[in-house]
Formats: C-alpha cells, structure tokens, sequence
C-alpha cells in the first residue's frame, strides 16, 4: 500500500485527488492538508509520496518542499501545478522535487503516476513545454546536455533513457538483465557525469540532449 498525502489549499481539489487515489486499491490518502498544516502532518503520518500545491496563500510550496528535504527520511514529493509553463516548477525541481503533475491530469493516470514516485521514478507530465525545460537547464548545470550526454558509455545512455521514461531501478534492471546493484552503480556514474544532483535532473538532460524519441519523459 502507497501511502500519500496531498497538500492543496483547495479543498475541492485535495477531495478530489482522495477519491481518484482511494479508488485505486493499493494506494492510502493518509491526508489532506493545506500548506500550513504540512509539514507537522507528514511528520505524524509518514507517508511515501507527497502531492505538493506549488502556489498556496498561507505557505508557499516551494517553502513547504524545503522544509520536507530538511527533514531525516523525507518522503519523495512531487508538485502540483495548473500550468505547465509555471515559473516556480525549475526551482522545485532544483530544491529537490521528484517531478511535477498537472491538477488536470486525466484521473486514470494519476494512480499509476504516483505509482512511479513511489518506486523511485520520475514523474514530469507530458505537457512539459521546452520553455520549462530550457529554462531549468540554462539556468543550472546542464546547459551543455548534448556534450555532458556524449561522455556516457553506451550501457549509461541506455539507462539514462530509462531514467527519463519513469523507470525505477528494479523496472531498469528486469529492462536491461542485469542486477539492481549494476544499475544503482550505473546511476551514480550518469550523475556523476552530467553534473546534476538528481534523477529528475538527469531526466531533463536526457530531453535537451535529444535522447528521447517522443521529445519528452514519459509518465
């Protein structure tokens, strides 16, 4: 059972997103709360994933995440936004964020979307546009995703892809046949590497780079 807690200052979309989640049998909505009730709220209920407002009235989500990843064991957190070209999203992403989901993300894909969090995937919704992407790489290390992605051996290219399409490491490793141990080495070289902190970032090197067919990571 993933356990999940939203955090909105709507309560119509944290109801919402509580029925959709519930129904799906393996996940928990442990709870919903406003900004200013979060962090103390996933100290007590220690959930798996956190859905995180990016823009709420009584605390910013960018200050909730912070707090969250000061925290011992944080949980992985992924933002919630109305626009795919919000501003805030590559400082989330920077600060830690394990991706972002759009409030208008079709109810049959947000399951398997916090699924994929839980297990250690990234999560960027397929409306990502190329100016959010562009934006966060030109304004941090990647800017030269092409040269960064030519110095990976061919194996590290494969899992990078990997990587940008959701996968977990245990998803990577029944992929590709090896060990999760093989994998987890192969991560820590990509992000060595590319000179990011993250898989999320990596993910969007793996986009500027050209990496991926469909021009962006999959849910």
């Amino acid at each position: 059972m993933v356990r999940v807690v939203v955090v909105d200052d709507e309560e119509l979309v944290r109801s919402g997103f509580r029925l959709i989640l519930q129904a799906a049998g393996d996940i928990e909505v442990v709870a919903t709360v406003t900004g200013a009730q979060a962090v103390k709220e996933v100290g007590l209920r220690r959930p798996d994933v956190v859905l995180l407002d990016i823009r709420m009235p009584d605390v910013d989500g960018l200050t909730v995440l912070r707090q969250l990843r000061g925290t011992a064991n944080p949980p992985v957190v992924a933002m919630l936004t109305t626009f795919d070209s919000d501003e805030y999203i590559a400082t989330a992403l920077r600060s830690g964020a394990a991706g972002f989901i759009l409030k208008d993300t079709a109810p049959e894909q947000l399951a398997q979307l916090v699924r994929t969090l839980a297990a250690g995937g990234v999560v960027l919704s397929p409306k990502v546009t190329r100016t959010v992407v562009d934006g966060y790489l030109d304004s941090g290390a990647g800017s030269a995703a092409a040269e960064q992605a030519a110095a990976l051996s061919e194996r590290e290219r494969a899992v990078l892809v990997l990587i940008a399409e959701g996968l977990s490491n245990t998803d990577i490793a029944g992929r590709i046949h090896v060990s999760v141990g093989t994998v987890k080495d192969h991560v820590s070289a990509i992000l060595t590497k590319l000179g990011v902190g993250s898989r999320v970032q990596a993910a969007l090197v793996a986009q500027r780079a050209g990496l991926l067919s469909d021009g962006g990571p999959a849910s």
